[in-house]
């Protein structure tokens, strides 16, 4: 059964098949933003987070730093960025990646803090350096709350992607915006049912990551 409205069908399935390209580049714009966000920050959040874990009196103004960041409406925090880098990728890239901070930061944090004491004393008794000891066991150790951690940021940023069609960009959220502007409700379908299926990707890709790298806590189990 189709619901109608007073201009046609609730959705045209003609109107995908006519855009279809434009939906192929949409979607690579809102997994190129993802993904290069999401990396940035996990990169920073690394390094911050050994900085954290190394100096603890580091990790409180860090999480507040990172805290404050995710506090600001992404709106916001846009038109905020615009006098610095203008209206462009640049300014969703370091919005995006700003949300993504204090997720990451927390749970490698917890991770770390996480392995068990007998684990780090076993490494320091076999002659492990404190740098040795973080790569090879800790990191390890704590990859299932740093994964997760990484999954939570990527679904949350995947939902942000959207946001930044303000700025001309935003993947799928090009389609709602513009639909909520022409009251045509096949392209805001079209934006919210893919990017829902975007992030279940990305989260059952993250799933399937994680029961790789750490085949010890499948075997567990």
């Amino acid at each position: 059964m189709i619901l109608a409205q007073e201009s046609g069908p609730l959705f045209d399935w003609d109107w995908v098949a006519r855009n279809w390209d434009q939906i192929i580049d949409r979607t690579w714009e809102h997994v190129t933003l993802t993904v290069v966000s999401v990396a940035i920050g996990m990169a920073l959040s690394l390094g911050l987070s050994i900085v954290a874990v190394r100096w603890r009196k580091a990790y409180a103004p860090i999480t507040w730093i990172t805290g404050l960041l995710y506090t600001i409406p992404s709106l916001a925090l846009f038109a905020l960025l615009v006098p610095i880098v203008g209206l462009n990728a640049t300014n969703a890239v370091i919005a995006l990646t700003s949300y993504t901070l204090l997720i990451l930061i927390r749970n490698t944090v917890a991770g770390i803090d996480g392995v068990p004491a007998s684990v780090v004393e076993a490494a320091d008794g076999m002659g492990y350096t404190r740098r040795a000891r973080f790569w090879k066991m800790e990191v390890p150790l704590a990859l299932p709350a740093i994964v997760a951690g990484i999954r939570i940021a990527t679904v949350t940023t995947v939902g942000l992607v959207t946001v930044t069609a303000v700025l001309g960009l935003g993947g799928y959220g090009f389609f709602i915006l513009r639909g909520l502007n022409t009251f045509f409700w096949t392209q805001i379908i079209v934006g919210v049912t893919l990017s829902v299926a975007l992030a279940t990707l990305f989260d059952l890709g993250f799933v399937w990551a994680q029961r790789w790298l750490t085949p010890w806590a499948r075997g567990a189990r």
